[in-house]
């Protein structure tokens, strides 16, 4: 009640019309509703369970899409990096619980939550700056937002990993060199594109638009673009896969084809942690260290609600290539699988 009426008194307006205001009356005005959530962000207003105070951060999903394997890891290290300061998490959906003229302040202090940790997809990229704007404590994982100074984000730059795994299979001699990339290009995802044409850019290979496949990022994705590529009239000798799940698809499939890799198909993958050892043979692919994102995350949360830190957090990380033993020199004679299951040997001119 003391932070009410620190509102109500810096805004000359009375207690009732701060709570109203908080808990999204219908009765107040767009206007006085907007200065008082914005007052209760600058003093650090928080909801209180009768006399306990609260201490639980949000990680917010902005879509109702099925959690990964990432979600998970980020999790486990968002836990870790609030643990020192006493904080619990809990997850949080904007697109099934918000209501529609709630404020993201509104549904914040509703939901019982201090500050938020936000995961967004391309199609959401419109919502951290929103939150940012009305000043409620948030900091964005895996995406970044360079042009909106409010906006605090840690995120992987997967372009120069992407870039040197397709210059490694282009020195093994591949020329025919495959995509699978997800279907939301976020900036994750833009930037293994663009990693993979200027690796093709700098080594004076054309961009085949039939070699880049957008795919769902799960296994059954990874099935799909296996099934898709391998059976074009010119099939490629190694394939980008940028996504964990879609890479395990893609695997199983190849094994079922009859392909034996790498020596018939070189594969390079995407790994959130430690699947590539999880596969066999030991995955080649571009790494980045998810649970360690999340704890950073985290711990600039905590200390952002406890009054520690003021600046936004913007980070980048980089992520790393690591070769193993999916990837080889291209087949002499490269195989063709039909829908059907035929197998059919494609001439071996591999720049063609």
């Amino acid at each position: 009640m003391s932070s009410v009426r620190a509102i109500a008194k810096k805004l000359n307006v009375s207690i009732a019309t701060v709570s109203r205001a908080l808990n999204n009356h219908p009765a107040i005005n767009a206007e006085t509703s907007a200065k008082i959530l914005k007052a209760a962000n600058e003093i650090g207003y928080y909801n209180s369970v009768g006399r306990r105070i609260t201490t639980n951060l949000g990680f917010v999903s902005t879509s109702d899409n099925d959690f990964f394997e990432y979600d998970a890891l980020l999790l486990a290290g968002v836990r870790r990096g609030i643990a020192q300061h006493k904080f619990d998490v809990t997850i949080l959906s904007i697109e099934r619980d918000k209501v529609e003229n709630e404020s993201y302040t509104q549904f914040f202090l509703r939901k019982g939550v201090r500050g938020v940790i936000v995961r967004t997809l391309a199609r959401s990229r419109h919502i951290p700056p929103a939150i940012a704007k009305e000043g409620f404590p948030m900091v964005v994982v895996a995406d970044r937002f360079e042009d909106d100074p409010r906006v605090a984000y840690i995120s992987h730059h997967s372009g120069d990993g992407s870039r040197r795994a397709v210059e490694h299979l282009i020195h093994l001699g591949h020329r025919r060199i495959a995509l699978a990339i997800h279907l939301e290009r976020d900036s994750d995802h833009h930037d293994r594109y663009e990693g993979y044409k200027q690796a093709l850019l700098d080594n004076k290979l054309d961009l085949d638009p039939a070699l880049v496949v957008p795919v769902c990022a799960d296994i059954n994705g990874g099935i799909s673009a296996m099934n898709q590529l391998m059976s074009l009239p010119n099939p490629p000798t190694a394939i980008y896969f940028t996504d964990p799940h879609t890479t395990v698809g893609a695997i199983r499939r190849a094994f079922a084809m009859g392909l034996n890799i790498p020596d018939d198909l070189s594969i390079v993958g995407f790994d959130d942690g430690d699947m590539r050892f999880r596969v066999h043979p030991v995955l080649t692919a571009v790494c980045q260290n998810t649970s360690s994102l999340g704890q950073e995350a985290g711990q600039y949360l905590a200390q952002k609600v406890a009054g520690i830190v003021d600046e936004p957090l913007r980070k980048v990380a980089q992520t790393f290539f690591e070769v193993n033993q999916t990837t080889g020199q291209p087949p002499k004679v490269r195989t063709r699988v039909l829908p059907d299951g035929t197998r059919m040997e494609v001439d071996a001119s591999y720049g063609s």
